[in-house]
Protein backbone atom coordinates (compact mmCIF):
# COMPACT_ATOMS: atom_id res chain seq x y z
CA UNK A 1 0.00 0.00 0.00
CA UNK A 2 2.84 2.63 0.76
CA UNK A 3 4.36 1.88 -2.82
CA UNK A 4 1.26 2.45 -4.35
CA UNK A 5 0.59 6.00 -2.38
CA UNK A 6 4.00 7.09 -3.47
CA UNK A 7 3.23 6.42 -6.83
CA UNK A 8 0.57 8.46 -6.46
CA UNK A 9 1.73 11.25 -4.65
CA UNK A 10 4.68 11.31 -7.40
CA UNK A 11 1.69 11.13 -10.80
CA UNK A 12 0.27 14.29 -8.59
CA UNK A 13 3.54 15.56 -8.32
CA UNK A 14 4.32 15.52 -11.76
CA UNK A 15 1.02 16.92 -13.25
CA UNK A 16 1.08 20.17 -10.99
CA UNK A 17 4.61 20.74 -12.32
CA UNK A 18 3.48 20.32 -16.12
CA UNK A 19 0.42 22.68 -15.50
CA UNK A 20 2.51 25.72 -14.14
CA UNK A 21 4.92 25.00 -17.01
CA UNK A 22 2.64 25.07 -19.45
CA UNK A 23 0.86 27.76 -17.48
CA UNK A 24 4.48 29.68 -17.66
CA UNK A 25 4.53 29.34 -21.76
CA UNK A 26 0.94 30.83 -22.13
CA UNK A 27 1.15 34.47 -22.71
CA UNK A 28 -1.25 36.16 -21.19
CA UNK A 29 -4.27 36.93 -23.22
CA UNK A 30 -4.38 40.41 -24.99
CA UNK A 31 -7.61 42.19 -25.83
CA UNK A 32 -8.09 42.78 -29.43
CA UNK A 33 -8.35 46.44 -30.50
CA UNK A 34 -11.92 47.22 -31.61
CA UNK A 35 -11.59 49.57 -34.76
CA UNK A 36 -13.05 53.38 -33.90
CA UNK A 37 -15.10 56.01 -35.76
CA UNK A 38 -12.49 59.11 -35.62
CA UNK A 39 -15.79 61.25 -36.09
CA UNK A 40 -17.85 59.50 -33.59
CA UNK A 41 -19.92 61.86 -30.77
CA UNK A 42 -18.43 59.74 -28.05
CA UNK A 43 -14.78 59.88 -29.35
CA UNK A 44 -11.62 61.57 -27.72
CA UNK A 45 -11.54 65.17 -28.37
CA UNK A 46 -8.16 67.79 -28.04
CA UNK A 47 -5.23 66.21 -28.60
CA UNK A 48 -1.65 68.17 -28.68
CA UNK A 49 -1.49 70.68 -31.34
CA UNK A 50 2.77 70.32 -31.14
CA UNK A 51 2.28 67.21 -33.32
CA UNK A 52 0.23 68.38 -36.32
CA UNK A 53 1.06 67.25 -39.35
CA UNK A 54 -0.04 67.43 -43.39
CA UNK A 55 -2.72 64.92 -43.32
CA UNK A 56 -4.24 65.70 -39.93
CA UNK A 57 -7.72 67.13 -39.88
CA UNK A 58 -8.40 69.57 -36.94
CA UNK A 59 -11.94 70.73 -36.16
CA UNK A 60 -12.78 74.82 -34.52
CA UNK A 61 -16.36 76.06 -33.84
CA UNK A 62 -18.31 73.40 -35.72
CA UNK A 63 -15.95 73.28 -39.27
CA UNK A 64 -13.40 70.96 -40.22
CA UNK A 65 -9.96 71.88 -41.70
CA UNK A 66 -7.34 69.67 -43.34
CA UNK A 67 -3.68 70.51 -42.75
CA UNK A 68 -2.75 70.44 -46.27
CA UNK A 69 1.43 71.23 -45.23
CA UNK A 70 3.73 73.05 -42.39
CA UNK A 71 6.39 75.00 -42.05
CA UNK A 72 9.08 74.65 -39.22
CA UNK A 73 10.68 77.47 -38.25
CA UNK A 74 13.70 78.57 -36.01
CA UNK A 75 15.11 81.66 -35.47
CA UNK A 76 18.11 81.29 -32.93
CA UNK A 77 17.12 78.90 -30.42
CA UNK A 78 13.32 79.04 -30.77
CA UNK A 79 11.18 77.52 -32.72
CA UNK A 80 7.49 77.40 -33.89
CA UNK A 81 5.12 76.29 -36.60
CA UNK A 82 2.74 77.43 -39.02
CA UNK A 83 0.27 74.83 -40.91
CA UNK A 84 -1.77 75.47 -44.02
CA UNK A 85 -4.92 74.41 -43.96
CA UNK A 86 -8.41 73.85 -46.12
CA UNK A 87 -11.60 73.86 -45.15
CA UNK A 88 -13.53 69.86 -45.66
CA UNK A 89 -15.98 72.05 -47.91
CA UNK A 90 -14.21 73.45 -50.82
CA UNK A 91 -16.20 75.94 -51.64
CA UNK A 92 -15.49 77.94 -48.38
CA UNK A 93 -12.04 78.36 -49.29
CA UNK A 94 -12.97 81.47 -51.74
CA UNK A 95 -14.49 83.48 -48.89
CA UNK A 96 -11.85 83.43 -45.93
CA UNK A 97 -8.62 83.17 -48.43
CA UNK A 98 -6.22 81.44 -47.08
CA UNK A 99 -5.94 80.05 -43.60
CA UNK A 100 -2.92 78.77 -41.25
CA UNK A 101 -2.79 77.41 -37.88
CA UNK A 102 0.36 78.74 -35.76
CA UNK A 103 1.90 77.08 -32.85
CA UNK A 104 4.36 78.36 -30.77
CA UNK A 105 5.51 78.07 -26.74
CA UNK A 106 6.49 81.33 -25.36
CA UNK A 107 6.90 80.19 -22.84
CA UNK A 108 3.25 79.11 -22.67
CA UNK A 109 1.30 77.25 -25.42
CA UNK A 110 -0.03 79.32 -28.10
CA UNK A 111 -2.76 78.27 -30.56
CA UNK A 112 -3.45 81.22 -33.28
CA UNK A 113 -6.05 81.02 -36.57
CA UNK A 114 -4.74 83.13 -39.25
CA UNK A 115 -6.75 84.34 -42.57
CA UNK A 116 -5.85 86.25 -45.11
CA UNK A 117 -6.07 89.91 -45.15
CA UNK A 118 -8.23 91.09 -48.10
CA UNK A 119 -9.31 94.00 -47.13
CA UNK A 120 -8.83 97.49 -49.42
CA UNK A 121 -5.91 98.86 -47.62
CA UNK A 122 -2.28 98.85 -48.59
CA UNK A 123 -0.49 97.52 -45.50
CA UNK A 124 3.47 97.82 -44.36
CA UNK A 125 5.08 97.07 -41.08
CA UNK A 126 6.69 100.20 -41.12
CA UNK A 127 4.61 101.84 -37.77
CA UNK A 128 4.98 100.38 -34.36
CA UNK A 129 1.22 100.54 -34.31
CA UNK A 130 -1.22 99.96 -36.56
CA UNK A 131 -4.98 99.91 -37.12
CA UNK A 132 -7.38 97.57 -38.97
CA UNK A 133 -10.64 98.04 -39.10
CA UNK A 134 -10.90 99.91 -35.68
CA UNK A 135 -8.43 97.64 -34.00
CA UNK A 136 -5.19 99.06 -32.46
CA UNK A 137 -2.29 96.60 -33.17
CA UNK A 138 1.21 96.93 -31.50
CA UNK A 139 4.18 95.49 -33.07
CA UNK A 140 5.65 92.88 -30.86
CA UNK A 141 8.32 91.25 -32.73
CA UNK A 142 10.59 91.57 -36.29
CA UNK A 143 12.73 88.77 -37.30
CA UNK A 144 14.14 86.55 -39.78
CA UNK A 145 13.92 83.01 -39.86
CA UNK A 146 14.25 79.66 -40.86
CA UNK A 147 11.95 76.87 -42.56
CA UNK A 148 11.65 73.52 -43.15
CA UNK A 149 8.54 72.78 -45.51
CA UNK A 150 6.79 69.75 -45.28
CA UNK A 151 3.86 68.59 -47.10
CA UNK A 152 2.39 71.47 -49.71
CA UNK A 153 2.78 74.95 -48.77
CA UNK A 154 3.74 76.48 -52.31
CA UNK A 155 7.42 77.11 -51.27
CA UNK A 156 10.80 74.60 -51.56
CA UNK A 157 11.57 71.89 -49.15
CA UNK A 158 14.06 75.25 -47.40
CA UNK A 159 14.73 78.73 -47.21
CA UNK A 160 14.07 81.83 -44.91
CA UNK A 161 11.07 84.54 -44.45
CA UNK A 162 11.26 87.82 -42.65
CA UNK A 163 8.36 88.51 -39.93
CA UNK A 164 6.88 91.18 -37.83
CA UNK A 165 3.89 90.24 -35.58
CA UNK A 166 1.42 92.67 -34.35
CA UNK A 167 -0.79 92.17 -31.31
CA UNK A 168 -3.99 93.66 -29.92
CA UNK A 169 -6.18 93.33 -26.76
CA UNK A 170 -8.34 89.85 -27.13
CA UNK A 171 -6.10 87.74 -28.44
CA UNK A 172 -5.77 89.33 -31.82
CA UNK A 173 -3.11 89.47 -34.33
CA UNK A 174 -1.85 90.91 -37.08
CA UNK A 175 1.25 89.24 -39.50
CA UNK A 176 3.01 90.09 -41.86
CA UNK A 177 5.41 87.74 -43.85
CA UNK A 178 7.55 87.90 -47.07
CA UNK A 179 9.86 85.12 -48.32
CA UNK A 180 13.73 85.33 -49.31
CA UNK A 181 14.80 84.40 -52.01
CA UNK A 182 17.36 84.22 -55.04
CA UNK A 183 15.38 87.17 -56.27
CA UNK A 184 15.05 88.71 -53.16
CA UNK A 185 12.44 89.95 -50.94
CA UNK A 186 8.91 88.87 -52.20
CA UNK A 187 6.03 90.99 -51.42
CA UNK A 188 3.93 90.87 -47.72
CA UNK A 189 2.00 88.42 -46.81
CA UNK A 190 -0.68 90.21 -44.20
CA UNK A 191 -2.99 87.93 -42.43
CA UNK A 192 -5.34 88.66 -39.33
CA UNK A 193 -5.31 86.05 -36.44
CA UNK A 194 -7.56 85.08 -33.31
CA UNK A 195 -6.05 82.71 -30.62
CA UNK A 196 -7.64 79.80 -30.10
CA UNK A 197 -8.73 79.00 -26.50
CA UNK A 198 -7.25 75.64 -25.05
CA UNK A 199 -9.67 72.93 -25.28
CA UNK A 200 -11.70 74.13 -28.47
CA UNK A 201 -9.23 72.67 -30.92
CA UNK A 202 -10.15 69.11 -32.10
CA UNK A 203 -7.17 67.01 -33.70
CA UNK A 204 -7.96 63.93 -35.48
CA UNK A 205 -4.35 62.26 -36.55
CA UNK A 206 -4.29 61.50 -40.10
CA UNK A 207 -4.08 57.76 -41.15
CA UNK A 208 -0.31 57.16 -40.80
CA UNK A 209 0.22 58.34 -37.98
Amino acid sequence: MGLVLAFVGLVAAAVAIALVLRTRRTPPATAPKVPRDPFAPDGETGGDPRTLKAGDMVEYLGERLFVRGSLRLTEGGFSWSEHFVDPMDDGADGESGHRWISVEEDPDLEVMLWSEYRGDAELLPDKKTLTVDGVTYRRSEHGTASYRAEGTTGLGDSGRVEYADFEAPGGRGLAFERFLGAQGRGNWEVSLGERVPRGTLVIYPGGDA
